[in-house]
């Protein structure tokens, strides 16, 4: 099946923040599997339940890449099809403090994002578009300016032509909108995303999907290796419609839990209300986001800001940093010049925690009755950075060069799947 020509598509191109992509010859689906350390492609293959995937590593391409940090949905998700770092769109958590107005915001729309996406620059070269989410806390983001498909499965029977370019998804797909703490789900995202490929209906489709197995089920467990299989079964029904296929991840995820099951957590606002007074600094923990059930807005990640302009930044710099589960703490300027985060929108302190141990705000602040009898598993910081990077087919000498000359970041995946296989 072909979209458009090999000879159009070498000269029709459009160029996304300083990148340049080469429109599809045939249907291309990227999918952000949400959460998907590489253990968990690890332990699926060794189980062989993934032949799918085990075809598109063996016959493609596979290695990992790092993602965007902080190691959360957003920041992450934005970055992929924008192409680029949290420094040029601006998104850098799902929960952030705005300075200005010293309000709490969650991102839930695409305020706040300083550049286009790859899916509305190509819809605007006339390609068909997709962009399917899990969380509709995505989709304002995903469809900034596009002109083509966008839709949740969270809100799938909501779809309207005017709004979302289709009407009623789950006519689409065949079955009721999921429950918004349930594998299908994803599962969802995955069968429309098949249905518009296979029906000729879209060139390019974005399928980003939920992390909550991974939140609740660790690599090699029957719960988690069924899903994996699952998702197998459609990554197989969208290659046998022809498409490249290409599977990133916006993260990884680790157990926060010790020997007992009982969740590892520094909470570091109580620590600095004890050291400097209640009510000077504030801590916001950008993993916060409308699915807190199976986290508990507990992260590998935290932000500090000085609220008291009589208390100086060094001392509560220091004061994070003897935190016991604190690995790395450093200023916000320090955090956003290595990590290509927006200077402007960080905190004073930046603090990232160990691996195994999860970072919150107040004791207060976070809600566990979900996690009863569960593991706290979660991500955000420096442990969860690393991720798969597949693509179902080979790539060409000039990007195997690109890859093998240094690391790879999840935001290539458009770059190699439009621009780089064979």
């Amino acid at each position: 099946m072909s979209v458009r020509s090999e000879a159009e598509s070498t000269v029709e191109a459009c160029t996304v923040n300083g990148r340049t992509y080469l429109l599809p010859h045939r249907p291309t689906a990227v999918i952000c599997y949400d959460g998907c350390d590489p253990a968990y492609v690890a332990a699926a293959r060794a189980a062989g339940i993934v032949p799918h995937l085990s075809r598109m590593i063996d016959e493609g391409f596979a290695t990992t890449a790092l993602a965007a940090m902080p190691t959360f949905t957003n920041p992450n998700n934005v970055s992929i099809v924008c192409g680029a770092p949290p420094s040029v769109h601006g998104i850098s958590g799902n929960y952030y403090l705005d300075a200005a107005s010293g309000r709490e915001i969650m991102m839930v729309d695409a305020e706040g994002m300083r550049a286009g996406t790859i899916l509305a620059a190509l819809a605007d070269k006339g390609v068909r578009v997709a962009a399917i989410t899990a969380k509709d806390k995505l989709l304002k983001a995903l469809a900034k300016d596009l002109r083509g498909i966008a839709f949740s499965a969270e809100r799938a029977d909501a779809a309207t032509l005017a709004a979302n370019g289709i009407e009623d998804a789950t006519r689409l797909v065949g079955r009721p909108t999921p429950a918004p703490y349930h594998p299908d789900l994803s599962l969802f995202v995955l069968d429309a995303g098949v249905r518009l490929v296979a029906g000729q209906r879209v060139d390019v489709a974005y399928l980003s999907l939920s992390d909550l197995v991974q939140h609740a089920h660790a690599p090699g467990t029957p719960e988690a290796n069924a899903f994996m299989a699952a998702v197998d079964e459609r990554v197989g029904a969208l290659l046998a419609a022809g498409a490249t296929v290409g599977i990133v991840a916006d993260h990884g995820m680790n157990d926060m839990a010790d020997d007992s099951g009982t969740a590892r957590i520094a909470y570091v606002a109580d620590v600095l209300d004890a050291a400097f007074g209640a009510g000077r600094t504030r801590v916001i923990c950008p993993i916060t986001d409308p699915f807190v059930r199976h986290h508990g807005a507990l992260g590998g990640f935290v932000r500090v800001h000085v609220t008291d302009p009589e208390l100086a930044v060094a001392p509560v710099l220091a004061a994070v940093a003897a935190i016991d589960g604190v690995a790395e703490a450093m200023s916000g300027e320090e955090a956003a010049a290595r990590f290509d985060m927006p200077p402007d929108r960080e905190g004073d302190v930046v603090a990232i925690a160990a691996p195994g141990v999860a970072l919150g705000a107040h004791v207060a602040d976070h809600d566990l009755s979900a996690l009863a009898g569960v593991r706290l598993r979660s991500h955000g910081g420096l442990a969860e950075q690393t991720v798969p990077f597949i693509l179902s087919r080979p790539l060409t000498p000039a990007y195997r060069a690109k890859a093998a000359g240094g690391a790879l970041r999840n935001y290539d995946i458009f770059d190699f799947a439009l621009n780089g296989v064979l």
